[in-house]
């Protein structure tokens, strides 16, 4: 197998083993150019091995990968410039200013456009006058931010970049990531909660114990995902709205409560049946009909069952540099 040079990421068979323990299973993943890519998982999933891997900070024990047609070990210094990243884990216990902190990394990245680090920091809500070692964590995050994305990087690589922000903030870096997909870079991130990528990236890989357990678009995702569905009738009517969902396919877990008033809810899940779920409730005398938004958290968790913590192949700890180019 090769692996495809016109992605902006592109892997083959990529295995990752510290000593006895293997932190990614034959990783084959493409992204391509222009697009935003979420990576879902527990901690201990892979997700940061993978990422540190597309910079060369780590190297694989075996398989093939390309980054922006070129492979990290060859591309050198040259090939980081064209990256933005944000890591996982960010350490900046510097004693300068925010603004000599991003000047510095300016010179390391590459030209910076006149006016962007400002832009940046204006719209993050980061004074840039303060001591970064002063900062609280989110407004570390948000420094952390604007080296990643201040030279307009071909790719970026974020890895947990909602961490420590408040809401707000949150959705403003939704927005610059929208902006960054329609210049045409390409987006890298990762998270343990998918909301956080629902909102912005247009295909999500799941990852389970260093393997990609599901890949698909949010759209198809959604289609697929449980909905909670409740039908409220008449308490008379209970048993025979009962006997209705019980013969539905996938409606499961219906659970009857009265109410007090004359009328009985009956509780369920129901899969991808939308269309017979509503064409068989509507031959009820309904008083009420409840169809709630797909729950893809529930999804999700579903491939992890119960225990969404560190697997048994749980990638090991390691120092994170402060910001890594």
């Amino acid at each position: 197998m090769t692996t495809d040079i016109g992605a902006a990421v592109s892997a083959r068979g990529l295995t990752k083993r510290y000593g006895a323990t293997t932190a990614l299973h034959g990783l084959d993943l493409d992204i391509p150019r222009g697009s935003v890519f979420g990576m879902i998982g527990p901690n201990g999933a892979g997700k940061t091995t993978t990422m540190r891997l597309l910079l060369d900070i780590i190297r694989p024990t075996a398989g093939e990968l390309s980054v922006l047609g070129r492979s990290p070990r060859d591309g050198g210094a040259a090939l980081r410039r064209r990256i933005g990243y944000l890591p996982g884990e960010l350490h900046l216990g510097t004693r300068v200013k925010g603004r000599e902190f991003l000047a510095h990394y300016a010179e390391i990245s590459g030209p910076v456009r006149k006016g962007a680090v400002d832009d940046l920091a204006d719209r993050l809500g980061v004074d840039l006058g303060r001591p970064v070692r002063s900062l609280s964590k989110g407004n570390k995050q948000k420094i952390g931010l604007i080296q990643a994305f201040m030279h307009e990087p071909e790719l970026l690589v974020l890895d947990e970049p909602t961490s420590g922000l408040d809401p707000l903030v949150q959705q403003e870096f939704h927005a610059m990531l929208h902006e960054a997909r329609a210049a045409g870079q390409t987006v890298f991130l990762s998270s343990h909660v998918l909301s956080e990528v629902q909102q912005t990236a247009h295909e999500i890989a799941i990852l389970k114990q260093g393997r990609i357990v599901e890949r698909s678009t949010v759209a198809a995702l959604r289609e697929n995902a449980v909905r909670h569905v409740k039908v409220v009738v008449a308490e008379a009517d209970a048993a025979a709205a009962r006997a209705v969902l019980d013969a539905l396919p996938g409606v499961q877990g219906v659970a009857a409560t009265t109410n007090g008033a004359g009328t009985a809810a009956l509780s369920a899940t129901l899969d991808t049946h939308v269309d017979a779920f509503v064409k068989a409730v509507a031959r009820l005398d309904l008083v009420d009909l409840t169809i709630e938004e797909p729950d893809l958290e529930e999804m999700v968790l579903a491939y992890y069952g119960t225990d969404v913590s560190a697997g048994a192949d749980a990638e090991p700890a390691a120092d994170e540099p402060e910001v890594v180019r």
